[in-house]
């Protein structure tokens, strides 16, 4: 008598073939969710350099003696520290960082003068130190538009300031002299927009510009700082390059109390060197 043959080893080399195929297809859709980013882009990378810039440099102090001016001082190239790291989350977005601190010592003349009405002007006139330091930090997301060798982006995010004036000044108010002692010291979150375009001419070579502002208004410390730059990375080896770039800064902040004000109008530009590594 015939019995209808079983075939259980054929039976588990089939589900064998059928779930390596599936797993085939998944490893292959999970790569395709993560395919190769626009070549002007990298996965993550991190900048060290600095930023060699030529300051005009205008603050204000107020003082029971007036509002005691400086006029645009130009004390020569300064060299300020900045880091800058990028991360990209999946194919088009991602998060940037940038950091900065601008300090300087200044020596000038300052004056000012107050009308009284009826009473005539109240003027202030003398040789002030100035004592300057900025931080400026950025956190971003940014979305990037395109998939071929140029890439155009769109950023949104928060930026943190914190900004400290010391003034030291002996001061010929209406021919008496005085001598007036400030500092002023305060930092803020504010929001911030970017936008972006890079260019891969190839995997090893490619060019980038940016432009960012910050804006406060209102509140005790406040005013705008805004960014623009462009500049070329070169890779002469896969992981480790070279950026190259110029830039330009303006900031204008004020810091308000119940006795005082404080403004500073700072602007820079010059070029910027960094070593780039790419992930």
């Amino acid at each position: 008598m015939l019995l209808p043959r079983s075939r259980p080893l054929a039976n588990t080399a089939r589900l064998t073939t059928l779930g390596t195929l599936a797993g085939a297809g998944l490893i292959f859709a999970h790569a395709s969710a993560w395919a190769e980013p626009s070549p002007a882009l990298d996965r993550f990378s991190f900048s060290v350099g600095a930023f060699s810039a030529d300051p005009k440099f205008n603050a204000s102090v107020s003082s029971p003696y007036g509002a005691l001016r400086t006029r645009d001082l130009e004390p020569g190239r300064v060299t300020m520290p900045r880091v800058t790291a990028d991360l990209l989350i999946g194919d088009s977005h991602g998060l940037s960082f940038d950091y900065y601190r601008y300090k300087r010592d200044y020596f000038g003349q300052a004056g000012g003068s107050e009308s009284l009405g009826g009473f005539g002007t109240f003027n202030a006139l003398g040789n002030a130190n100035l004592n300057v330091k900025l931080d400026f930090a950025k956190l971003s997301y940014k979305w990037w538009l395109g998939t071929g060798n140029t890439v155009f982006g769109l950023g949104a995010g928060a930026a943190y300031y914190r900004i400290n004036v010391g003034a030291n000044a002996n001061i010929a108010v209406n021919g008496r002299i005085s001598q007036l002692n400030e500092d002023a010291s305060d930092d803020a979150i504010a929001p911030l927009l970017e936008v972006g375009v890079r260019h891969a001419i190839n995997p090893d070579l490619r060019l980038f510009a940016d432009l960012s502002g910050v804006r406060k208004g209102g509140g005790r410390f406040h005013g705008n700082i805004y960014n623009a730059s462009a500049g070329v990375e070169w890779f002469p080896v896969k992981n480790v390059g070279l950026v190259l770039a110029y830039g330009v800064t303006n900031i204008d902040l004020a810091r308000e109390s119940s006795t005082a004000e404080t403004r500073v109008k700072v602007k820079l530009h010059g070029p910027s060197a960094f070593l780039k590594a790419r992930f």
